[in-house]
């Protein structure tokens, strides 16, 4: 009887797999479902063991129909659901166990509101089973533990009711006293990391932060076998060939999760005396630990380290670059960086401190490690692209090193560092760099020569920074040598094979367009007819993006060609997206420019309404504004454009983020508050893009929005006035902007003067320069406020040692003059320009 019953499984299942190749007819796909149902689970008890082992066969080919064709299976979920539920109780049967739980995976994105509950119920017998599946074979375990993960992505509330469960099992996958592979321990900490990003409130709830964090710092901080070095410490490692999938980087995302998606006040308690421990540590693994932690911490954290715990951080950070142990002062390179990256504009005003630790690690390239050089080269980047004018005293020295290590270094890899260095040094220092630019472009130019295979990733950056120097160093300094760097572009892109030179190759093309567009002449049809062939490979494609391609490439047949520069950042998976996505950068045309806005917008309208991962919403809301700004107008002539892009705006700001309980009123994670940024710098993009009376009901509607969170934290208010005045900004050039200001001013003023009396420097800051923007865009309709606005800019100025606000406000002052000079005391306004200059020499606005 066991062994007909195998049979007729088998059979089902067979009749079931012909689904891939040709649909039977319903009423055979019905029996297979009905036959493997019954059959399996009415007598399942009966099979023997061995049997029920040998069903396992079965369940193999189930599993890879399934995972091949899921959708035709739906309305069979529910007794499938109720099969595996017998399956997973079986423990003798890991096999069995296994298949199962692949099929379940593949079943998950498709489930029905139908089948929730019972996969819901599911999950506590799941747990149990992978337990008994990891002493069985821990490779099939780690596979198997991928279900969680397309649980969450598909439908998280099915394992919300059992979050602490799912936790506590993967930290017992860390702490188990049995050797367990890294693999399996990564998925168990990626799991946790998935759960936070998704139930940040719940796991906080749930008082699972402590024992996560218990958990994870032992990981962070291990000591690497006997012998042996992590990965990122390894000599002559870099940030290419590091092993992003030990535990220890798992154990990083962790905390990075937390911190992104975490109240800083409740994950600071809990974590600082974690990190303190750490970094008071005699072992350097310890203490490489809780500088990693410091480094994570920063994107997540920003603002509340910026006002409550800079000083602080970067004391440690610098104490740390001076250690006995390389591994330590490599992470407070990593931890200065990151420092630098994310945490501006407070971190530039240590330059004296920071600088020269800076640069005595520039003086020893040559000696130490690539990986910790690598580190090193990071820091200095991120500090010196945010630094401006003030990277002058140290021009000489940075220089100096640079072009040293260009000519002399033997490592490319060196070398590469230099070259993307000198590109932050140039965004810095822009003009000021001029008595260097001979002999760095003679230097570029060497390397964009040389055709051998390993220089491939040192020319790629050497384009990069040349099209950095194009746009910083000046016209008049980089015109005579345009036509030379097209040329040597042209050749690259002909004679070597390789997407992302090409792409860079294309980035220089529209560096050069800006500053001697005459010299592309006559190679327009060379280029164009290189970036075409770009558009159409299908090289390194999926199905999904050649589909949108597709949808495209008919627009690219017309011979008006030009020239247009728009940033559109597809999503990308791989050097050949992003070779298609600088080629649509740099070649437009402008009959099909609506037909292509007509495909891009939509779709990042969809993927903000329906995205839940919000680094992606951000990503599309950076690629929208990015339009919006290249195309002004254009981008909205579709009818009711305006509105949906605005509606797209106004969820994004009032949303809670959180997608947690409606109830829940705990302080939102500083991700949600970046994700809302980039929503509302969509506004002035709007204002500056169509009249003001066609856009002041949706402005109506959006400004309570930015102005409700001037009650909210200091990251808060300086959003709030900083997009007010981008906003009367974009109103000085639009038609009716004057009027609308001017509708504006009795709402707006108050709340502008309270932020010129903030005691944040930033806040201030952005008050002063919305001020000027009003008096710009609102005129004579606002002369009336004038004596109130230049006291409390007298006030202000004398106690102002911020020097960015007093240039503002001197902006300021000058806006006023510009457009009602009557009603500006201009003998008073010069003797307060003059004090200025007193204060802060050459930081004034003529």
């Amino acid at each position: 009887r066991a062994l007909h019953e195998l049979y007729l499984c088998g059979l089902s299942l067979t009749l079931t797999s012909e689904l891939i190749v040709a649909p039977p007819s319903h009423q055979i796909r019905q029996s297979a479902a009905v036959m493997l149902r019954m059959r399996v689970k009415k007598h399942w008890k009966k099979i023997s063991p061995d049997h029920r082992e040998r069903l396992a066969v079965g369940l193999l080919l189930l599993s890879k129909v399934v995972e091949s064709n899921p959708e035709p299976f739906k309305p069979h979920y529910r007794q499938l659901l109720q099969l595996f539920g017998t399956v997973l109780r079986d423990l003798d049967n890991p096999t069995a166990m296994y298949y199962s739980i692949l099929t379940l995976t593949a079943m998950t994105a498709y489930t029905g509101t139908e089948e929730m509950n019972l996969m819901r119920s599911l999950i506590p017998t799941l747990i149990i089973a992978l337990r008994h599946l990891i002493k069985a074979d821990q490779d099939q375990a780690s596979e198997a533990m991928e279900v969680f993960d397309e649980l969450m992505e598909s439908e998280v509330s099915i394992m919300v009711p059992h979050i602490t469960e799912i936790v506590h099992f993967c930290l017992e996958v860390r702490t188990r006293n049995t050797t367990l592979t890294d693999s399996l321990r990564v998925k168990a900490l990626s799991c946790i990391a998935f759960l936070i990003r998704l139930k940040s409130k719940t796991v906080l709830k749930q008082k699972l932060l402590n024992p996560i964090l218990q958990t994870v710092f032992p990981v962070l901080s291990a000591a690497p076998p006997p012998g042996e070095e992590d990965p990122e410490d390894e000599e002559n490692s870099n940030e290419d060939d590091t092993d992003n999938e030990s535990p220890k980087h798992f154990a990083a995302q962790v905390i990075d999760t937390m911190a992104l998606h975490m109240p800083p006040e409740k994950l600071f308690h809990q974590l600082m005396p974690l990190t303190q421990a750490c970094l008071a540590s005699d072992n350097p693994y310890e203490r490489k630990a809780g500088l990693m932690c410091l480094a994570v911490l920063a994107e997540g954290c920003a603002d509340h380290i910026r006002t409550k715990m800079l000083s602080s951080m970067l004391q440690t950070v610098c104490q740390s670059l001076s250690d006995s142990n390389q591994v330590v002062r490599s992470a407070g390179l990593f931890a200065l960086g990151q420092f630098s990256e994310h945490l501006q504009p407070e971190v530039s005003k240590y330059c004296a401190e920071l600088m020269p630790l800076l640069l005595g690690y520039m003086s020893a390239l040559n000696q130490a490690k690539i990986g910790h050089v690598t580190k090193a080269f990071y820091a200095l980047e991120n500090f010196l692209e945010n630094l401006g004018s003030e990277i002058e005293p140290y021009l000489p020295t940075l220089m100096e090193t640079m072009l040293s290590a260009l000519s002399n270094a033997e490592n490319l890899k060196l070398k590469e560092l230099a070259v993307s260095a000198i590109g932050a040094i140039a965004n810095a220092a822009k003009e000021k760099l001029v008595p260097y630019f001979l002999p760095v472009i003679e230097s570029l130019k060497g390397f964009l020569t040389d055709t051998r295979d390993e220089m491939r990733s040192l020319q790629t950056q050497a384009l990069d920074t040349l099209s950095v120097l194009a746009r910083t160093i000046g016209k008049e300094v980089f015109s005579p040598l345009a036509a030379e760097c097209v040329q040597l572009g042209l050749n690259l892109t002909n004679t070597i094979d390789d997407p992302d030179l090409r792409r860079c190759t294309y980035s220089l093309f529209s560096a050069v367009s800006t500053v001697s567009p005459d010299c592309l002449n006559p190679h327009l049809t060379a280029i164009t007819t290189i970036m075409l062939l770009s558009l159409k490979s299908t090289e390194g494609v999926t199905v999904s993006q050649w589909t949108l391609w597709l949808q495209t490439l008919p627009i690219l047949t017309t011979q008006d060609v030009v020239l247009y520069s728009i940033s559109t950042q597809f999503s990308v998976e791989n050097a050949y997206i992003d070779e298609k996505e600088d080629t649509f950068m740099l070649l437009f045309l402008r009959p099909a420019l609506q037909k292509l806005l007509g495909v891009v917008l939509p779709s990042f309208l969809e993927a903000v309404h329906s995205e839940r991962e919000r680094q992606v919403v951000m990503g599309v809301l950076e690629a929208m504004n990015a339009v919006l700004k290249a195309c002004q107008g254009e981008a909205l002539q579709s009818p009711g454009r305006l509105q949906e892009i605005s509606q797209a705006i106004r969820d994004t700001v009032c949303q809670d983020g959180g997608g947690d309980e409606a109830d829940d009123e705990e302080q939102q994670a500083e991700y949600d508050a970046m994700l809302q940024e980039f929503a509302g710098e969509g506004i002035p993009l709007l204002a500056s893009a169509v009249p003001a009376e066609t856009f002041q009901p949706y402005l109506n509607e959006l400004l309570p929005l930015i102005m409700n969170k001037l009650s909210y934290t200091v990251a808060d208010r300086s959003f709030s006035v900083g997009t007010l005045g981008e906003i009367l900004q974009s109103l000085v050039n639009v038609s009716g902007g004057r009027a609308c200001a001017g509708k504006l001013s009795n709402q707006l003023l108050p709340v502008l003067v309270a932020g010129v009396r903030d005691s944040d420097s930033e806040v201030r800051n952005n008050s002063v320069f919305a001020l000027g923007a009003l008096a710009q865009a609102a005129g004579p309709l606002v002369a009336r406020d004038y004596p109130m606005m230049l006291s409390l800019f007298s006030n202000l100025l004398s106690k102002e040692q911020d020097r960015r606000v007093i240039d503002n406000l001197c902006a300021a002052l000058c806006r006023m003059i510009m457009s009602n000079m009557e009603g500006v005391p201009l003998e008073q306004v010069l003797s307060m320009h003059i004090h200025s200059w007193d204060i802060i020499p050459g930081h004034c606005l003529p």
